[in-house]
């Protein structure tokens, strides 16, 4: 079987798109949106997600944070509820995400999880997640766990989101906060740095590729068989 016995499927699919001039690609700062998983006052989560944020921006990003308090369950509530608006307008400006969730009974939050259930995979035309970028993070109250961090890594990759590889995990996370709300100076805060720079490096390599990296030959396909259908009825 060659390429020419498959609609939709030639070489010029695999052809690697001219890099968008310098100038356009430093048109705006990447735009990172930052989701956390705990309602608590003093919540860890948010905390990491804050210290996030200062280290960001100090890369150059563009960040929002989304409060996820106020959030209805999915299925609870219509999508015109305020909260799923803003969270669905956050996720389709963002290029890249951070989701930061504690660990619970050996798992993401139900809070961490109702955010991503209200993100659909696609919005009319839209895809608001399809390659963009994911950083992802985890802070436990006992020792070190991966499990939500697994957890998300599935979603993520569900969603079509450039997971980057690298993730952070923080054991123990009320002993590495000061009296501030300030990650202190650790191994555990130097790997937050490394996978915000592995997130902006990524999300900068990425921005104008982005189309190029989803595009698939099934969806091609069914896009020729739908438009060929109309125009079989316009025929007829």
């Amino acid at each position: 079987m060659s390429l020419a016995d498959l609609p939709q499927l030639d070489s010029e699919a695999f052809r690697v798109p001219q890099r968008a001039h310098a100038a356009a690609a430093l048109s705006h700062p990447p735009r990172i949106l930052l989701l956390y998983g705990s309602l608590r006052e003093r919540s860890f989560s948010r905390l990491l997600v804050e210290e996030s944020v200062r280290l960001l921006q100090a890369m150059g990003a563009e960040t929002r944070v989304f409060n996820p308090g106020g959030m209805p369950l999915p299925d609870d509530a219509p999508e015109t509820h305020p909260k799923v608006v803003e969270l669905r307008e956050l996720v389709t400006w963002s290029e890249g995400m951070v989701w930061c969730s504690p660990e619970r009974h050996g798992a993401m939050t139900g809070i961490m999880k109702t955010q991503i259930d209200w993100i659909p995979l696609s919005l009319g035309a839209q895809r608001p997640t399809q390659g963009k970028t994911l950083a992802l993070m985890q802070v436990s109250g006992g020792s070190q766990s991966f499990n939500a961090l697994n957890q998300m890594r599935v979603l993520g990759r569900w969603m079509r989101l450039i997971t980057i590889p690298n993730q952070s995990s923080i054991a123990k996370a009320f002993q590495e906060f000061d009296s501030h709300d300030r990650l202190k100076p650790s191994a555990y805060h130097d790997r937050v740095v490394d996978v915000l720079e592995e997130l902006m490096k990524f999300t900068w390599l990425t921005r104008d590729a982005s189309p190029y990296l989803v595009d698939r030959y099934s969806e091609r396909k069914e896009t020729a068989q739908q438009l060929m259908q109309r125009v079989n009825q316009t025929a007829i």
